[in-house]
Order: C-alpha cells, then structure tokens, then sequence
C-alpha cells in the first residue's frame, strides 16, 4: 500500500541534519543511478532524474512497470528503508533520498546502537510484501512474477529464522522450495548431490543446519544429524513428487508454499527489536534481560526469543490491551505495555509484559493502526453482508465478545503453554500480575493518565504480588 495510511514511520522534521552515504546534492541535477532491491539475488535499477525529490509514489510507478506487475497488485508490495538495525516501511509521499540523509538522526531516535555502528549503517531500499496487504487477498493472487516475489520474501524469513516454525513445517516447506528451484524429476542420486553442492542451508533454517552444540558436538554426531535432515527432506520431497503430479507448473507450488507460511500466525509481519526482563532465578540472576523481536500485523502481536526461535506471547487484538511509556527520568528506557489474561496459582489475573525498546512509540503507533484498520474493513464487511450479520456473532478464534479498542470486554482466553515453536511460553516470562478489583496500583512506573490503566472507565485493581515487585518498572 503506497498511501499515506501504509506507514508506521513518524512524520519527520525536514530541517534534521543532512547524513547519510549517498549522493552529493551538487550531482543531482543529471540523470543518477538507483538499485532498489528485492527479497533474493535481485535487484530493479533505475536510471532516475531529480532524485533528491522523487517520491516513493513515483518510484512505485518505475518499478511496477520494470517488474511487469499488474496495476491491480500495486497495494500489495511497498517501498523499505532497510539496515541491519532498522527496517521502516514508506509512505507515498516520503522521498527515500531525504529519509538516507536523515538515517543517523532515525537511528539515534529508535535503536540502541553504538555511535560507530550508527556512523558506519547505510540503508538500502528494497521493494517487498506491504504489511498491511490482507493475506486473505494474497492467496487469489495468480500472477507467476508476484508469486515469486513473495515466495523469495517468505523463503528468506523462513531460513533465517524469522519466522519460526516446528520441523515438520520446516521440513516441508524446505521441499517445496527444492522442487520450486528444481523440478520435479530429480531422483534420489541427484537429489543428494543437489543438495549437497547447495547445502542443506539453501532449504532448511541455518539455526537447524548448524545447531547450537559449539565445540560440545562431535563431527560424528554432527554428521549423524545433517544426514537425517537430508533423508527427511528427500522423503517429503518424494512425497510432493507423487502428489503433484507430472509438470504442474510453478504457480501451484509457489501456491502451496504462501499457504504453508500462512499457517504461521506472524507472516507478513513487521518485526521490531526489543528486550523483556528475564525471570528471577536467585540473587545473581535478576535483573538480566532477554533480546526479543516483536512482530506486528493486522491480525496481532508476537513476540518472539531471537536465540532460542520460538514464540514466547502471541495475542491478537482481541486479546490485549497496550501502551507506550517515555522514560522519566535519565537512563530509563521507553517501554511497550502488553496486558492480556492469565492464572497466578488458579487465580484469573492480568498479567502486564514489559518490552524495553527505543522503538516503542513506532510499535504502540503501529498496533493502534493495524485495530483501527481491522475494525473499519470489519465493519465494511458487516454492512455489505446480505444478511445484516449482528457483528457480536463475528469474532476472532478464543476472542472475546464485546472486546473493545484495546481488549477490554469480558474475560480473554487465558494463554498456556504449548509444545509448539508457535505457541506462547507465559511460563518463560517474567510479567506483572494484578486483579481487577481492590486498591489501585499507585507505584506502578512510569504512570500517566492516558494509560490503558484508565481508557476503559477506570476501573482499580489491587496487586497479586508485593508492592516491592511493582516497583520494578
């Protein structure tokens, strides 16, 4: 979506300092060069006048029409200012050069990074899958060139571990790419030279390749490992060989392999970087955090274990409730609130997480727009239906009925742990817990009037653990 509404990137001050590595102002008047690069090996490069003003709404125009998509798919893709540090999805109007020269003063705004990783950053624009782009309307799509761009986006997610997924998913989708990539006809022998000239990194997450034994593991064991990855592999590529048929084409397959990644509740999210207080486990154990990312779509939140790739909370809107908090006071950090519904000795409770990150307001700006979004092609949706559906009878899987803006409308599903890599882990989190009836909580930090604590009608909660916990955060 190339609208100004397709953006979680803040509107900025044209008068922040000039940064960045790119061209000098005074070579902008003649024609300049531009990559704009995709999910891949690819790249689109453009030939471009007055680049120092052209706007991510013209640039859409060039590179929809070099890449031959179809004007009806214009929405579904958009423009990326990507860093190892930084990703933020444009807006139509945003004008990618200004954005390069302001990237320092981004970075010093949002990420925790060290002055010289800030000085040595430079972004690149890439054109990938737009975050708000339904993925119900993702699976009519019958464009091979579309097809191909997301399966790239959705391969290299997979194998780098951003999307985590159990071995019986990564396994299969790991077959689907072999045959995409390869075809059909390959027999056993080649399959296994294939395989091994590409490297089973090619098809499988590289955190499942290599492991994590370090110099605990033995070659042998190791060996014993790789090659039972390969045999499951081989298997369920045999599996999708008899199934599909004799030449299907490439469309069904790239079909199949969207689906599959569909299945996992964060696709197409955006993906943050934070941290959340480890749990307590004795004296010399407090205080340490855990690096999370934080992925956020138009169906919820997810917050995910960067080392260990599995799912630690995921809630839809229905869910939770949330909020930003500034720091107060120096060497505080902003913090992004969750609340969602739990048990504290099988009593329901609330329970709070905190996400320390300098991208907090990007994040709570961001889920306020994915509801206010969701709500208003909900209620589209309502009105067109023929049978004037009452709107109480249409909600999320395990949501609640009446759920308001932010989740507040009768009790939520309470979150328990499952086996899962997709699953939450509440167990694993250190989080606040509180009821709502009794005292309010007064020396919960940092507090401020427009809090979730009283957008509801303000009602008060007494505290499950001691004051002292509280005071914490």
């Amino acid at each position: 979506m190339e609208g100004d509404s397709g953006s979680f990137l803040p509107d900025l001050s044209e008068d922040l300092s000039q940064r960045g590595s790119v061209a000098s102002s005074a070579t902008l008047s003649r024609v300049q060069e531009l990559l704009v690069y995709l999910c891949g090996d690819n790249a689109v490069h453009l030939s471009l006048e007055s680049l120092s003003s052209v706007t991510v709404q013209e640039l859409g125009r060039s590179v929809r029409e070099a890449l031959q998509i179809p004007e009806s798919l214009h929405d579904a893709f958009a423009f990326w200012l990507c860093s190892p540090l930084l990703e933020l999805q444009l807006k139509a109007k945003h004008q990618p050069y200004k954005l390069c020269r302001q990237w320092q003063d981004l970075l010093y705004r949002f990420t925790e990074a060290s002055e010289d990783d800030i000085a040595q950053d430079e972004p690149y624009l890439q054109y990938r899958r737009n975050v708000f782009y339904p993925k119900s309307k993702e699976l009519q799509i019958e464009d091979e060139g579309v097809l191909r761009l997301l399966y790239e986006e959705a391969k290299s997610n997979i194998l780098t571990g951003r999307y985590p997924c159990d071995p019986e998913h990564w396994t299969g989708l790991g077959a689907l790419a072999f045959a995409q990539e390869e075809g059909l006809n390959i027999n056993s022998n080649q399959f296994t030279t294939t395989v091994r000239e590409k490297k089973l990194t090619s098809f499988l997450p590289e955190h499942v390749v290599l492991g994590s034994g370090g110099l605990l593991s033995t070659l042998r064991g190791k060996s014993r490992r790789l090659a039972e990855l390969e045999g499951n592999l081989a298997e369920e590529y045999r599996k999708i060989c008899v199934t599909a048929g004799s030449s299907p084409g490439p469309a069904p397959l790239l079909h199949q392999y969207l689906s599959m990644c569909h299945a996992l509740p964060y696709y197409g999210c955006a993906f943050f970087f934070g941290e959340i207080d480890k749990p307590a486990q004795g004296i010399l154990q407090r205080g340490k955090r855990k690096a999370v990312s934080v992925g956020i779509c138009l169906d919820g939140v997810y917050v995910i274990d960067m080392k260990e790739k599995h799912v630690l909370l995921g809630l839809r809107f229905s869910e939770l409730s949330w909020d930003h908090t500034y720091p107060e006071e120096e060497g505080d950090s902003h913090i992004l609130w969750l609340e969602f519904d739990g048990e504290e000795d099988g009593t329901p409770v609330n329970k709070l997480l905190k996400i320390y990150s300098k991208q907090a307001e990007l994040m709570s700006g961001f889920i306020e727009f994915c509801v206010e979004l969701k709500s208003t092609s909900e209620t589209g949706a309502v009105a067109e239906s023929d049978g004037g559906e009452n709107p109480s009878q249409s909600k999320q899987p395990g949501g609640p009925e009446g759920s308001g803006r932010n989740g507040r409308g009768g009790r939520r599903a309470v979150l328990q742990r499952q086996p899962s890599v997709v699953c939450s882990r509440v167990d694993a989190l250190n989080t606040i817990s509180y009821v709502a009836d009794g005292k309010e909580i007064k020396r919960l930090k940092p507090k401020r009037a427009a809090s979730f604590f009283t957008r509801q009608g303000a009602p008060t909660y007494s505290a499950v653990q001691g004051a002292e916990s509280l005071e914490q955060g």
